[in-house]
């Protein structure tokens, strides 16, 4: 008889062992999923404020280089149309406005060596795709985060465990269809 006790006893306190350690176990798989679904959705919230500043920044940079495009392009339409029928004194203000143009040209050529509105336009939505990947992966990331966490507050036993800490399921970074638009980039 105190052998079956004692095998009885060790099996039960075996089973509690084995209950005890899921327990802790699971309950830290569930902290663990919850942290990195924290940090993955703190990295989506600045991956959001990095693109919001970078459109903001690239736009107007890009504005500013298209207004000047666009403004040197109508001052040289404007002057050519006036060459034909300029007289002599008209001809000294064009040549004036002409060389100070260039001279304006040559500026901001120096300054800005690659001053090319379409090669900026490039840059620009190149950078902003850029962003938008990344902030794919870190939807991604949480997205398969907050899955394995709330199948595991779904299936037996891990439910038991989260609902004896009270846990609630995650909820998924969803997007309305607004949202899942790309940015509108205007360069006017």
């Amino acid at each position: 008889m105190d052998t079956l006790f004692m095998v009885l006893l060790a099996l039960a306190v075996i089973l509690g062992l084995s209950i005890v350690s899921y327990f802790f176990l699971t309950y830290n798989r569930f902290q663990s999923l919850k942290n990195a679904g924290e940090a993955t959705l703190g990295q989506v919230k600045v991956a959001l404020k990095k693109r919001l500043d970078m459109i903001e920044q690239l736009v107007e940079s890009v504005k500013s280089y298209a207004r000047f495009e666009r403004d040197t392009y109508e001052k040289i339409t404007q002057l050519r149309a006036n060459i034909g029928k300029a007289g002599a004194g008209e001809l000294g203000r064009i040549d004036a406005e002409s060389r100070g143009l260039l001279g304006s040209l040559i500026a901001v050529a120096e300054n800005y060596p690659a001053l090319r509105t379409s090669e900026t336009v490039v840059v620009t939505m190149n950078a902003i795709k850029e962003l938008e990947d990344e902030l794919a992966r870190h939807r991604y990331t949480y997205n398969n985060i907050v899955q394995e966490f709330n199948t595991k507050l779904d299936v037996v036993p891990s439910n038991l465990v989260g609902a004896s800490i009270g846990l609630k399921k995650m909820e998924y970074l969803e997007f309305t269809e607004e949202e899942l638009r790309r940015p509108a980039v205007s360069w006017s």
